[in-house]
């Protein structure tokens, strides 16, 4: 699907390439790989067309150099041996190779019917549960009506 490589991921990290098939080398081609299939992914939930393969590229290969960059959810890992010890810490992180909403925009990538609405006003048309606060004299709903528009958390009689 695209045509980054473990040695461009280097080149973007400015560092030495990993030796092919070593650890490093592998980890990196899987992550380009799990990058290649959320973008499938959401192309084919999406029906959309194919984005074009330099964005792909450009997508895939910022994925998996941030994720090098940040490889796990810890934000503060400390490992000591005899004397010696060593701290590292880490800016926020998934954990995981993700695509932020920035790249998805760029692939073209974006469902935009999940858009939502939060309805600030009740309406007076739903009905509540027998046993909502409401109908004691409450000033907020206990039944769920005014999340869901009908009774979630009790039953209507």
């Amino acid at each position: 699907m695209s045509d980054v490589t473990p040695e461009m991921i280097a080149v973007a990290l400015g560092q030495a390439a990993p030796l092919e098939n070593s650890p490093q080398w592998k980890q990196w081609q899987m992550w380009i790989k799990d990058a290649e299939m959320l973008i499938e992914a959401r192309r084919v939930e999406l029906d959309a067309t194919a984005p074009a393969p330099e964005k792909i590229d450009y997508v895939v290969r910022e994925a998996v150099v941030s994720h090098v960059r940040k490889p796990d959810d810890a934000t503060h890992v400390t490992t000591q041996v005899d004397d010696g010890m060593t701290s590292k810490s880490y800016k926020s992180s998934k954990g995981r190779v993700t695509i932020v909403d920035e790249w998805w925009a760029l692939l073209g990538l974006v469902d935009e019917s999940q858009a939502f609405s939060v309805d600030t006003a009740p309406d007076s048309r739903r009905v509540h549960a027998a046993t909502c606060s409401l109908r004691f004299g409450a000033t907020y709903c206990s039944c769920g009506t005014d999340i869901a528009g009908r009774p979630i958390f009790e039953d209507v009689l």
